[in-house]
């Protein structure tokens, strides 16, 4: 996890650079979009064959896969190239990210999951510290290349060692009990269908042209005829245990992107902030995150759907610390401090939940119960953010003023927030963490 975050983390304030040496500005929304669309995949890809032999095996071909699309990002010479990279970057995310909670699942009690899932956060706060600075530092003195080839050149090693040690570490996935049926596999085709209809979502939502509406549009129709195959049944309508439990997390994570994406861009836009702020606000985004993370680990008494429950509140204050810092009376710090918060939340929120599906998840069926987890966050992320994009510029072409489209994108946020903390009743375990 931390080899993965800090590739991640460290690529990111580069691209757009990476985007322009190769003459490929225009089609930045695709490059942007292509990890999540194909983490989409990676996720499902993962989770099934993690069920099968084991979460070792696709851990450690993500990992070498990660390290692999470092070289052909590095080495691009295109943005179809550097689409490719990123698309590659996506695959191997979503099966170490969906690997790594299959084996919390496979290998570790009730009991202690809480505080390693903690840990998965915690390996987040260095890269996050570290990683962008560093890169933007390369990226001006010497080439956006060097971050990639750089990175590739200083995790190989690692991550060898890494999948050396995956060998017999922890066996196969244990057997479904007698007379259940297996876990459901998808044909790839669907998931790459799913993967297909978010990146033309995230693309489709970028600009208000008819290219991009038509894209978007059959981004939504292959999302709403496929996405439903890769989720247990019942989650559209929140059936109790694991489907409402898949359900939740799309909407945390779908509140939590968008405020990450929205506020930096109000900061610069609207309020006027200095660089300083904004790199601030992630900082301390991730450092709440990780603490929130470790506290609700040491939480071994509290019922896990009563985490959640505090968690939605908690980003529902986040929300309104955002709408409240569109007001040009109130401080470019108040909007800055919604990321702050809503990562708190965040940190009580994603854990749990991921408790709560280990928990509702038979013996066998964890790589599925992950994989879905991953489906959700990344469509609740193109979802949320994709209805607030509308709003933003609905407001803005009917011309209002920038403050009030930022304040009816970010009062849409309140929705899923109070609909996850009324729905979180509906994952109770009897099973405490």
């Amino acid at each position: 996890m931390f080899l993965t975050g800090f590739a991640a983390l460290a690529v990111v304030p580069v691209l757009p650079t990476a985007a322009r040496d190769v003459d490929g500005v225009a089609l930045y929304p695709l490059v942007a979009g292509c990890f999540v669309a194909a983490s989409l995949l990676g996720g499902v890809v993962g989770g099934h064959w993690a069920d099968r032999a084991g979460a070792q095996r696709p851990m450690a071909a993500g990992l070498v896969l990660a390290v692999a699309t470092l070289l052909v990002s590095g080495a691009a010479t295109s943005v179809w190239q550097l689409a490719a990279g990123r698309f590659l970057d996506g695959l191997a995310g979503g099966m170490i990210a969906v690997s790594v909670n299959t084996a919390i699942g496979q290998v570790y009690p009730d009991r202690l999951r809480p505080r390693v899932l903690a840990l998965m956060s915690a390996c987040w706060i260095v890269p996050s510290l570290v990683g962008p600075p560093l890169a933007g530092l390369v990226t001006e003195w010497w080439s956006w290349r060097a971050v990639f080839l750089g990175l590739a050149a200083v995790t190989v090693l690692p991550a060898l060692i890494v999948v050396a040690l995956l060998r017999g570490r922890f066996g196969a996935a244990a057997p479904a009990p007698s007379g259940d049926q297996p876990a459901p596999r998808p044909a790839l085709f669907v998931a790459t269908a799913v993967s297909l209809g978010a990146a033309l979502g995230q693309y489709g939502v970028s600009g208000r042209d008819l290219r991009h509406l038509l894209c978007a549009m059959g981004g939504f129709a292959l999302l709403v005829t496929f996405a439903s195959r890769l989720l247990p049944r019942g989650t559209w309508c929140a059936a109790r245990g694991l489907p409402v439990t898949v359900l939740l997390r799309g909407l945390g994570s779908g509140v939590f992107f968008t405020l990450e994406a929205y506020v930096p861009l109000l900061l610069v836009t609207d309020r006027n902030a200095p660089p300083v702020v904004i790199g601030l606000a992630f900082t301390g985004a991730a450092v709440a995150w990780a603490g929130s993370s470790w506290v609700q680990g040491r939480l071994e008494r509290c019922p896990r759907h009563r985490l959640v429950v505090a968690g939605a509140l908690v980003q529902a204050l986040a929300v309104a610390l955002a709408v409240a810092g569109t007001l040009p009376l109130t401080p470019a710090y108040t909007a800055a401090s919604a990321m702050v918060v809503a990562a708190v939340g965040m940190g009580m929120y994603v854990p749990s939940l991921t408790v709560l599906s280990l928990t509702h998840s038979p013996p066998g069926r964890q790589g599925f119960a992950g994989s879905a987890m991953q489906t959700t966050q990344n469509l609740g992320q193109i979802t949320v953010l994709g209805l607030s994009a509308v709003v933003l510029n609905t407001c803005l072409g009917a011309g209002t003023t920038d403050s009030a489209a930022y304040t009816a994108a970010f009062g849409l946020l309140l929705v899923p927030c109070l609909l996850a903390a009324l729905l979180a009743g509906r994952a109770r375990s009897d099973v405490r963490a």
